[in-house]
């Protein structure tokens, strides 16, 4: 692979060792610091002029790790890399994508003028909250789905008598080709937010009674939402149900949620570091994926078939 380079921020080492193994590769050496004032620092310790450079960063809390990316991409333009991806398993700050309010930023618009702004020629990135972010971008972005790897164990788990559901109307796209690919039902649930962090499930549309459930989704943050969905389909008869989500952020007392929950298992991928562990949490790495877009983003080969909802 002509001149390709991995580095990765310290949000999103393992994943980009794993992504680098499956291109029988190793990370490029960097330094990181972080000085006694909070300020950070860092060095590319090897030639990168010329080179084709991914820096591989989730922007998921603190804010410490955007910065880092941004410090990441504007060395490796002042370094002379000929081009400079940034590889975004989980792209922080998407939510707020929209005018919602008096007098609030569109952060996601922020975040993304600022990427170009340090250097990044490209993004890559997966599951956006929202697919029309990339059209917040005057770079291309490459959006890829998880929905590949979660389908294919979905499909060699074999659930019987299962239904698809989406924890609010906002997820139906995504709900909707899972429940195609694995020829299931599919469940909608009307979700109302009286206040933010707080949701209140208010209908459900569809037949729950003695289906098994899966519900997808792009993100879990509090848990609130997803417990509160589980909890309307068990209260509705359904059996045993299940969690599939992308970005695992799962703050404040998500975990604990979790555990409570009639819930048979919630399975996440790994754009986000899990630093948490629970018995009903399984991960399923999307190292795969991601390697084989930089692969394909090297040789200048399309990558469409990584876009599809599969």
């Amino acid at each position: 692979m002509p001149n390709l380079k991995i580095f990765s921020g310290t949000n999103s080492l393992v994943l980009a060792k794993n992504i680098a193994q499956k291109l029988d590769m190793e990370v490029g050496d960097c330094d990181i610091k972080t000085f006694s004032d909070g300020e950070i620092w860092m060095r590319y310790n090897e030639n990168i002029r010329g080179s084709d450079v991914f820096i591989i960063q989730s922007t998921n809390s603190p804010a410490s790790n955007l910065l880092e990316l941004l410090i990441m991409l504007d060395a490796a333009k002042r370094s002379s890399a000929n081009r400079v991806t940034a590889v975004i398993p989980y792209f922080g700050y998407a939510r707020q994508d929209r005018k919602d309010q008096p007098r609030v930023s569109i952060t996601a618009k922020l975040i993304a003028n600022l990427l170009e702004k340090a250097g990044a020629d490209r993004i890559i990135t997966m599951d956006l909250h929202a697919a029309q972010l990339q059209g917040f971008f005057d770079i291309p972005v490459d959006h890829l789905y998880c929905s590949a790897i979660f389908l294919k164990y979905f499909m060699e788990l074999y659930i019987p008598n299962l239904a698809i559901a989406s924890p609010d109307v906002g997820g139906i796209k995504m709900a909707r080709a899972y429940a195609k690919r694995l020829h299931a039902d599919l469940i909608v649930i009307d979700k109302r937010r009286p206040k933010p962090d707080v949701a209140e499930v208010m209908n459900i549309i569809g037949e729950v009674k003695g289906k098994n459930v899966l519900i997808v989704d792009d993100l879990i943050d509090t848990a609130g939402t997803f417990v509160n969905a589980v909890m309307a389909l068990k209260e509705n008869g359904a059996n045993e149900i299940y969690g599939a989500c992308t970005h695992p952020i799962l703050s404040g007392e998500a975990i604990n949620r979790i555990n409570k929950a009639p819930l048979e298992k919630l399975f996440v991928s790994d754009t986000v570091p899990l630093h948490i562990t629970s018995d009903k949490i399984e991960v399923k790495s999307v190292s795969s994926i991601f390697a084989e877009a930089i692969k394909r983003t090297n040789e200048n080969e399309s990558i469409s078939s990584l876009f599809e909802i599969v």
